[in-house]
Formats: C-alpha cells, structure tokens, sequence
C-alpha cells in the first residue's frame, strides 16, 4: 500500500518533504502536484521506477519522460542552452511550460528521443515541488498523471488513492492543483515551436 501524506501546498510541512524523498531515494514512485496537474515521479536514474511508470500509463519506450528541475542552473546541467534560449527560459520559469532542448551527457541515453537526443524540461511554480526539489538535491523524473482510458489527468488524490495505491510508493495530497498539462516548446526549432497548447501562455512565442 502506499503512503498517504497531506501536504500543505503553500507551507509544506518539513517532515513530510524529507520523507517524501527519502521515498524517492530508495527507488519509489510517487504522486505529487505541480502547477499545472498530478505527475508520477521517481528519481532520475532509477530504471525499475521508471519502468513502472511505463507500465502505470501504458507507455511504449517512445515516450518522453519530462525533468522536473528546480531552477535554470540545474537546466542547465542537462540541457545545452544558448543565450538567446537562457533569456526566454528566465521569463518563463518558473511556470507551466515544458521545453524540448538538446540533452547535455548528463543525461541517461534511455531518457532521450531516440532520433534527436533530446529531453524535456521544466521548472514548476508550486510551493511542494519546490521543497520536494530542494531537499533531492536533483531532478525528478516526470510525467503527467493521465492514466490509459482517461482523457484528463486526474486531480482528486482520494481517487488515485483508490486506483493507484497498489503500484506506487507515495501520494502526495497537496490539494487542487489543475488538470491543464503544461504548454510544450520546441526550442530546439527556429524559431521555436509550440508542439502541445496547455497552461502556459502560448502567445508568448508567436513571432
């Protein structure tokens, strides 16, 4: 059975933001919110966790994973950003947007596009995962928790208690957070492109 913690989404409770990662440490999957909808994380790396997130939302080895970061130096670790790029990114995180860049060699090959090597990105604008990221010292490995049938993510941390609570570690109850995924840029496009409407504010890249 997983654990069940409520987390305050304004004031996250210290105790429960160092357990939570310890969770991941040891090679869980989570449940936690982000600003734009409920994701499943686990540690980058943890190949086991990941490939229960595969099988949690049915997804083939296609599927791009997104890096949950906690500000723009550590994008900068695992993604290879120009100048131009670093301004535009420096507007928008942190926010509801996730960003296609060239991955740098930090990153495991079997998290990249097979034909472009490269990666997601993003940096949340919630109080919980900017603890959670804190305290991990690292990126999480994400993806939006939008289960195989259903056309929304689901928001309701009772109801993924209810269908999930076999096959993850941890959920984290952190209230209402949305059920928009984020806007997805192609910034490895010139200009770039939106490939995904979401949150984020699309016009923002229009040129």
């Amino acid at each position: 059975m997983a654990q069940f913690f409520q987390i305050h989404p304004a004031n996250p409770q210290a105790r429960l933001i160092r357990r939570s990662v310890e969770i991941l440490l040891e090679g869980g999957v989570i449940l936690y919110p982000t600003d734009s909808s409920y994701a499943l994380g686990c540690q980058l790396g943890e190949k086991s966790a990941m490939e229960r997130i595969r099988r949690i939302r049915e997804l083939d080895d296609k599927h791009n994973f997104t890096l949950v970061c906690r500000d723009l130096s550590e994008i900068t670790t695992y993604a290879k950003i120009d100048n131009q790029a670093f301004r535009m990114l420096k507007g928008l995180t942190p926010g509801p947007y996730t960003f296609i860049h060239e991955a740098t060699k930090q990153v495991p090959r079997r998290l990249l596009h097979p034909r472009r090597k490269a990666i997601g990105i993003r940096v949340p604008d919630h109080e919980i995962c900017r603890a959670l990221l804190g305290e991990l010292d690292q990126p999480i490995l994400s993806t939006t928790l939008l289960l195989p049938g259903h056309d929304r993510p689901l928001t309701d941390p009772e109801e993924m208690r209810d269908l999930l609570d076999k096959q993850v570690d941890l959920i984290i109850d952190g209230g209402f957070c949305g059920l928009e995924p984020t806007t997805v840029v192609d910034m490895m496009a010139d200009p770039p492109v939106v490939l995904r409407l979401g949150k984020g504010d699309a016009t923002l890249f229009e040129h």
